[in-house]
């Protein structure tokens, strides 16, 4: 295992700690996945490549990474108010369609384009429908320790006693809830329809089911359903334990659903152990400025920013562009798309690619000797520590994108003979060599995106292998025929020109 120091920005703390594993060979990360009733968009994005690079960079240092990211189809309502209908069933009873049958269209469209993002798979992906009974467990427990009650076949979290039982219901999110705790919010309480609830702070557990509501489970309370934040406690409690290392998601989730995490959690065990020692939020990703909203009609899909189909776009945006534009910003720091910022990174990206090309065609030359210039030497193995170190600072992947770029300048100007390779020894080139290729590709996660118009390609190949038919060069004939042929396609001449096809 390597030994490094990793600091980790604790949102619970609110200050940058050092990371220390619970088992100091696992590492255990749960990280909340999407609510699957539509096309993931841009926002989608910023979390899945950001824990992304935690999981790749947990791999690298030798750790057994337990990597839990969930699915919610089932429990998430519209909006936080406990008494609106749930965003999977809205969506099927305006498409006339299975509740199963629009998560299971929408998770397979998250996990097309995270294919496209070269995102890793998790160690586990549970589904929140699958794990009713996990559910309903946890909320016995918490009845149990006196922190739920039941009404009319719904069962709430009782925030004020568990706040007056010395648990600061608030300290992740630094939200104060004296106001609605002492009354304050009776009349958004009747406004919303939330009489059952003692106070306006208590959130659902379990949620009765209508006579209407097409997803219902038995339950010792009657039929429903799980209230939204009971899913993400049950189920990092299940694969992780009572406590784990690291729970990440967007600064959206922070208040309400993981402050009723750790609730859930302290709630339904003696030990008042919290469920993670690290949390890790990213910001949001605006879009000119504005938060993405319907009403602005700002939203833009992964599938359309990848094909340009969107008013806001100039163009379309390759997945690996994406990529390299949220890995240029810190992840607390607000990330602004336009098109400018999209374009710049794409030349940023390329600019990356083609280099990193050049290096992996460059060897070290035997018998090379020489002076060792010992300042470009000083600098080369600076700027590979400033890559893991920048990584090492809270994932700084700005930083350690900086060090990159200053690294593969030195390599462009090895490669253009601009320095010698005797102005630097073999063990610096291969560490150089090495660390790049590791940073890029394997801690980063940005890979080479080759061209995929294969037809366009084939047609310039059919262009040449005509043009050396017409001046007679049968050499080059010969040539091209071999070298199509190695890939399984053939040209074709026939009356009606030449065509290629593939090989019989």
């Amino acid at each position: 295992m390597l030994e490094r120091q990793l600091f980790v920005y604790n949102t619970l703390t609110r200050q940058k700690e050092l990371f220390t594993p619970l088992n100091p060979s696992f590492v255990g990360l749960y990280v909340c996945g999407p609510t699957v009733y539509g096309y993931p968009h841009l926002g989608h994005s910023r979390g899945p490549i950001l824990f992304d690079v935690v999981h790749r960079y947990f791999i690298h240092l030798g750790y057994k990474v337990k990597y839990i990211r969930n699915i919610t189809d089932v429990g998430h309502l519209v909006n936080d108010a406990d008494d609106t209908e749930d965003k999977i069933t809205k969506r099927a009873r305006l498409e006339k369609l299975e509740p199963m049958e629009i998560a299971q269209f929408y998770a397979n469209a998250y996990h097309h384009e995270l294919r496209k993002l070269n995102i890793l798979d998790p160690t586990i992906e549970p589904l929140a429908s699958g794990h009713i009974i996990e559910q309903q467990e946890l909320i016995e427990k918490i009845i149990k320790q006196g922190y739920g009650y039941v009404v009319n076949g719904s069962v709430y979290f009782d925030v004020r006693k568990y706040h007056q039982d010395g648990h600061n219901y608030g300290k992740l999110s630094g939200r104060v809830i004296d106001e609605l705790l002492a009354g304050a919010g009776e009349q958004v309480r009747e406004l919303e329809g939330q009489e059952e609830k003692r106070y306006p702070s208590d959130f659902a557990l379990w949620k009765k089911a209508t006579p209407e509501h097409i997803m219902r489970w038995p339950s010792p309370w009657g039929d429903g359903f799980p209230g939204w934040h009971i899913e993400c406690s049950a189920m990092s409690n299940k694969y992780l334990g009572n406590t784990f290392d690291i729970h990440g998601g967007g600064m959206d989730l922070l208040f309400p659903h993981h402050e009723c995490e750790i609730a859930q959690i302290v709630g339904s065990t003696k030990e008042a152990l919290e469920p993670a020692r690290y949390w890790m939020h990213h910001n949001m990703i605006t879009i000119n400025g504005q938060k993405m909203a319907k009403s602005l009609n700002n939203g833009i899909n992964l599938k359309d920013l990848f094909i340009g189909n969107h008013p806001l776009l100039d163009k379309a945006y390759s997945p690996m562009t994406l990529r390299f534009f949220v890995l240029q910003a810190h992840y607390r720091s607000t990330l602004d798309f336009s098109n400018e910022a999209l374009t710049a990174a794409g030349k940023g990206y390329k600019k990356m690619m083609n280099s990193l090309r050049l290096l992996k065609e460059m060897t070290y030359p035997d018998g090379t000797t020489g002076t060792i210039n010992q300042q470009l030497t000083k600098e080369i193995l600076e700027s590979c520590e400033g890559c893991y170190a920048a990584i090492d600072d809270d994932f700084n992947t700005a930083q350690t994108i900086a060090h990159l770029f200053n690294l593969l300048k030195k390599t462009n100007s090895l490669h253009a003979k601009q320095w010698s390779m005797s102005d630097i020894s073999k063990t610096v080139f291969d560490q150089m060599k090495t660390t790049i290729q590791t940073c890029i590709e394997n801690i980063l996660g940005l890979v080479e995106e080759k061209p995929h118009e294969v037809d366009g390609l084939l047609s310039v190949v059919v262009e040449l292998y005509k043009k050396a038919k017409q001046r007679k060069d049968y050499t080059e004939v010969d040539f091209l025929r071999a070298e199509l042929k190695k890939y399984g396609v053939v040209f074709k001449d026939g009356k009606e020109g030449v065509d290629w096809a593939y090989e019989e």
